[in-house]
């Protein structure tokens, strides 16, 4: 560039000094070698100048030769680049094309499975309209059967019926008499057997030479029997005669819980589990643990008695209140939970006798569980095969025989045993059970039903 600009600036030169040269020569007649080395000077002047712009020209040439191999330098470059991001936007787009693809896969699947779902919904509404129907025929059944059965006209009885209830009668007073005998044969072996035990301990001091007394602890044990209900163990006091309950056994030493003989007054001779509680002497009445025993009985078993006293068992409504009208006594109630949490309830309670129907009145003394028997009254005992007036439905909807009011309620610790969460609610229901009064339902694991006199001396 600087080139460029001296040319510029020496060629007006020279063309101005032509011009005046020119000018001088109309004016004057020069000398000619004056003119001649004038013409030389800026011939010179003028190859150099020429000579100073090829040289910047081929500057300029060599600088924009190198311009230009940059230029393409980069444009290669730029080429490249683009040719790589050519490639990335044909992989995106495939890229995009599987996304689309596979968006339209889900979009049919979720419309499958809104499809299936208003299926699965539709079905699952024609299935509750069923059971609400089927609930609605089995409730409409139920009280068609119980219509039935309180206007079933009595039949006559055929003869053949009626000489075998004669002989099953007679059998019947042939095992109460056998039964008496053998409780006073019973009744001997235990005389006999404290003798035998006087004698020993006679003997025993005459050999040591050193007389000692015969300690409340060491009272002789009754021999081993086979009551109504079955037992493993037997364990009875003999102290002018047999005890009337189990007080009376754990104020002459037998502090161990177990089996024993009672004969509670104006009574038979029957067998009860005693359970020591806390250093207090308990009648076990009722025992459930495992369900291995069936609670829906009849009427006859409740009266009487069912189970094993060592595993789950009902002592019989009419040994209870054998028991229960000598004195006043305390009902303790013991429930166990899933969760193996223990909780127990105590009253003070009031049983009738069989006229009755074994009518329960209990008031609550105390317990770390909300009440779920109703105090202050007339609870009556009924079974599926006896039911008392305005308690029709109970043991039949609940299984098991129980003490009921005006309505079934849902607390019954003889209902049916089962696991947790392996029936539906109704059966839940129908099991073993302990409805509070504020709502609370258990779900019962194991039960003790336990009576207690509330004079500690008892009968001694």
């Amino acid at each position: 560039m600087f080139t460029i600009k001296l040319l510029l600036f020496i060629v007006p030169l020279v063309i101005s000094s032509r011009i005046d040269q020119d000018n001088s020569s109309f004016d004057s007649v020069s000398p000619e070698p004056k003119s001649r080395f004038a013409m030389l000077d800026d011939v010179k002047i003028l190859a150099n100048g020429l000579l100073q712009l090829g040289h910047g020209l081929k500057d300029f040439v060599h600088k924009t030769k190198g311009q230009i191999n940059d230029i393409f330098q980069k444009l290669n470059i730029f080429d490249q680049s683009f040719y790589d991001l050519s490639l990335q936007t044909s992989e995106i787009k495939e890229e995009e094309k599987e996304l689309r693809r596979t968006t339209y896969k889900l979009q049919v699947k979720n419309e499958e499975v809104k499809n299936m779902s208003l299926e699965l919904n539709s079905k699952l509404e024609s299935l509750l309209e069923e059971k609400i129907l089927l609930q609605q025929k089995v409730k409409y059944l139920e009280e068609q059967l119980t219509n039935l059965i309180q206007n079933q006209p009595e039949i006559p009885e055929h003869p053949e019926v009626t000489s075998l209830k004669s002989f099953v009668e007679k059998q019947d007073n042939s095992i109460k008499d056998l039964l008496q005998t053998v409780e006073e044969q019973y009744k001997q072996l235990n005389q006999q057997h404290s003798q035998i035990k006087e004698i020993e301990n006679q003997l025993r001091m005459t050999n040591i030479q050193e007389p000692t007394e015969i300690s409340l602890s060491s009272k002789p044990r009754a021999p081993r029997t086979t009551p109504f209900l079955q037992l493993n163990e037997i364990r009875n006091v003999k102290h002018d005669g047999i005890p009337a309950d189990c007080t009376t056994i754990y104020n002459r030493g037998e502090h161990i819980s177990g089996m024993y003989a009672i004969r509670p007054s104006n009574s038979q001779v029957f067998h009860v589990y005693c359970d020591v509680v806390s250093g207090s002497p308990w009648t076990l009445i009722q025992h459930r643990i495992d369900g291995s025993q069936n609670f829906n009985e009849t009427w006859e078993n409740y009266k009487y008695g069912f189970g094993r006293l060592d595993g789950e068992f009902w002592l019989g409504l009419e040994k209870i209140y054998s028991i229960v009208k000598q004195s006043n006594y305390v009902l303790r109630i013991e429930l166990e939970d899933w969760k193996d949490n223990k909780h127990y309830i105590e009253y003070s309670f009031y049983l009738g006798n069989h006229e009755t129907n074994y009518t329960l009145h209990v008031v609550k003394i105390t317990g770390n569980v909300p009440n779920a028997i109703p105090e202050n009254k007339d609870l009556v005992f009924s079974t599926w095969d006896h039911k008392a007036k305005g308690h029709f439905s109970c043991p039949e909807s609940y299984s098991g025989g129980w003490w009921w009011h005006d309505d079934c309620g849902e607390n019954n610790l003889n209902g049916k045993y089962n696991k947790p969460r392996t029936k539906s609610k109704p059966e839940r229901r129908r099991g073993l059970s302990w409805k509070s009064q504020n709502g609370r339902l258990y779900s019962i694991k194991s039960t003790k039903m336990l009576i207690h006199p509330t004079d500690s001396e008892s009968f001694e």
